[in-house]
């Protein structure tokens, strides 16, 4: 492997830790533990006890037993499947800080931004949808307390916390990123499409208090694929692979969402990120919308909203990220050189681990040394806020 600096000490903006069986039964107040999310081992058919154990997630009415591929970093492509699991099942990288900065050694990865995983889910919406909003509430806390206090702090230059938020209410969003930005937790999930949760869109006005504490504390809105619980298909036939190949449809409807709301121009500090959605389709639907600029027709008021080209903004406030994508690479003067950025997606199915330094060389071949850097590790260093050894 070349001894180029861009393959030492790679940058990932997208990962993601399993949640604890304690993270709630340690991290909310006394008398909420029996009621908030504990995780019970049980036989996974009681009736039949050659069958074997799994853990399950339990809260409120849901119910959720671990699958191998909610984690499978480790196994064999073959091996990764919906077989029932219990923690032991899982690498202790998944779960555990320092086990993860083990492992993030041995990827040649120095820093990675961490989500939640499907337990939580990639925007918090699992507690968005709990009947008893008050604990809710203090489940959102603990988590962000465990994030910061618990996992980054094993070493927060290497380990960068993505807090949620509760999602059901701008106010309380709001207020959740001031109190992360106080103790130095600059970046937040968010829905893609908070529409399709049910909650007002960009274009309403509701979410303009929780973009304005993001603008005035510099805080990353950060939108992972899945984050608005929904995920294109054709039909309800259509096998898996036409899923996951179009991870990136709701994407691009964010960033036309963002653009076209006004957002980014009414807060001009704010930066959002895309993870997981690749970036090969914003060479399109940036010059679709810059072409409608142009053409400045009455009826769609493009440039009525926007000041400026959209391509201005994508510039100015869009972070993407790439794990398999070579086509970006052809398109880095639409995407922006210093808007690209790696991710490994461990410990996910699609991810790189532990081959991440021989994706970063693939995907990245052909670039002058100097794109390279910006697209494996100084691009998302500054988008995380950190400093490169």
């Amino acid at each position: 492997m070349t001894t180029s600096p861009s393959f030492t000490n790679l940058v990932s903006v997208d990962d993601h830790i399993l949640e604890p069986p304690t993270l709630w039964s340690e991290g909310l107040p006394t008398r909420y533990r029996e009621q908030g999310p504990r995780l019970v081992r049980e036989r996974v058919d009681p009736s039949d006890p050659d069958r074997g154990w799994h853990d399950v997630w339990y809260y409120e009415d849901f119910r959720m037993p671990l699958r191998r591929i909610d984690a499978p970093a480790g196994y064999a492509a073959s091996e990764t499947d919906e077989r029932p699991a219990i923690m032991e099942d899982f690498r202790p990288g998944c779960y555990d800080p320092k086990a993860r900065l083990q492992d993030m050694t041995a990827d040649g990865v120095y820093a990675s931004l961490c989500f939640p995983n499907v337990f939580v889910r990639f925007c918090g919406q699992r507690f968005m949808e709990a009947k008893d909003k008050e604990l809710a509430l203090l489940c959102v806390q603990a988590y962000n307390d465990w994030i910061l206090d618990v996992w980054a702090a094993a070493d927060p230059g290497r380990l960068i916390p993505s807090a949620i938020v509760p999602m059901w209410s701008a106010d309380l969003a709001a207020a959740e990123v001031r109190r992360n930005a106080a103790r130095g937790c600059y970046q937040v999930c968010f829905s893609e499409i908070p529409a399709w949760l049910g909650l007002p869109s960009l274009y309403s006005g509701y979410w303009d208090p929780f973009v304005a504490v993001c603008n005035e504390t510099r805080t990353v809105i950060n939108m992972h694929i899945g984050s608005s619980s929904r995920m294109m298909k054709t039909s309800d036939d259509a096998g898996e692979t036409v899923r996951v190949a179009n991870h990136y449809v709701s994407s691009s409807l964010a960033l036309s969402d963002w653009l076209m709301s006004g957002l980014l121009v009414k807060f001009p500090n704010s930066r959002i990120a895309f993870s997981e959605g690749q970036a090969g389709w914003i060479p399109y639907i940036i010059r679709r919308l810059d072409g409608m600029w142009k053409e400045n027709n009455a009826a769609l008021k493009v440039a009525e909203i926007l000041p400026e080209p959209p391509s201005t903004y994508l510039r100015k406030h869009v972070y993407s990220c790439v794990f398999e994508d070579r086509t970006a690479m052809d398109h880095l003067d639409v995407i922006g050189e210093d808007n690209l950025c790696f991710e490994t997606d461990y410990p996910h199915a699609d991810s790189s681990w532990p081959r991440s330094v021989a994706r970063a060389a693939e995907i990245t071949e052909g670039l002058p040394e100097p794109q390279r850097e910006k697209v494996l590790r100084t691009n998302g260093a500054r988008l995380l806020g950190i400093q490169l050894p």
